[in-house]
């Protein structure tokens, strides 16, 4: 049974953090707030069990079933729905039990990093989930455009917690797979890393995708979509 959501003309976004830190969310929830336009607002919501960074593909699917809750009791009283971790979990089993637009920071990132036949890669600080991103780009139909994965040094964890650390060690990751790897536009693959990604993007003059602007920016679209079906339904 679908969850049917109130109408209104404000429109409110909710993005879900997989992981259990309340700063993640904080730090993620206002790089999406800073791009949304005046009539859209939006809160974060953090998952209460996990771990505070995924870092592998079972942490990934063990979150799942909090997004899935998490997102059932938001989809009451809001017009989409981000989830702000780069496996996107729980993401295709949310479209199916609700009817507000459902995006990943994943999915979305891909599809604006691939626009025009770009080829496009990752670079990240978690090598055990590498083999998760390039299923991903197939699922998608772009596995012919993706480049690869390039990866950081040293503990992600650690790596997180060191803001100047973390960006020096991105770059170097975002120009090996610009140089080396033949990619057009690379993604900072992750939510924990979404104010790096900011910042890289704007150190580069090739394309650096923050996926948490690219979901913000696919939401946006489809609950304009969705907003206009249901302007033309009797």
């Amino acid at each position: 049974m679908l969850v049917q959501h109130p109408q209104h003309t404000t429109k409110h976004i909710v993005l879900i953090n997989p992981n259990t830190s309340e700063t993640t969310t904080t730090m993620m929830t206002d790089i999406a707030r800073s791009v949304l336009p005046p009539d859209v607002t939006i809160e974060g919501m953090t998952a209460t069990s996990g771990v505070p960074m995924i870092l592998d593909d079972r942490q990934l699917a063990a979150s799942t079933a909090g997004v899935v809750e998490l997102g059932l009791a938001a989809a009451r009283f809001c017009d989409g729905i981000i989830v702000s971790a780069f496996g996107d979990p729980g993401i295709e089993q949310l479209r199916e039990l609700i009817d507000v637009p459902v995006v990943g920071i994943c999915e979305a990132s891909m599809l604006e990093a691939s626009a025009r036949r770009r080829r496009f890669g990752i670079a990240t600080v978690t090598p055990d989930l590498v083999a998760s991103f390039a299923r991903k780009a197939e699922g998608l139909g772009l596995g012919q455009l993706f480049t690869g994965t390039r990866l950081t040094e040293g503990d992600p964890q650690k790596l997180a917690a060191n803001p100047e650390r973390l960006q020096a060690e991105l770059a170097f990751a975002v120009e090996q797979a610009f140089d080396l790897d033949g990619a057009e536009a690379v993604i900072i693959g992750g939510g924990p890393l979404g104010q790096a990604a900011v910042e890289l993007g704007r150190r580069f003059s090739r394309p650096v995708i923050a996926p948490i602007t690219a979901a913000v920016a696919l939401l946006l679209l489809q609950i304009k979509a969705t907003s206009a079906t249901s302007n033309l339904s009797p």
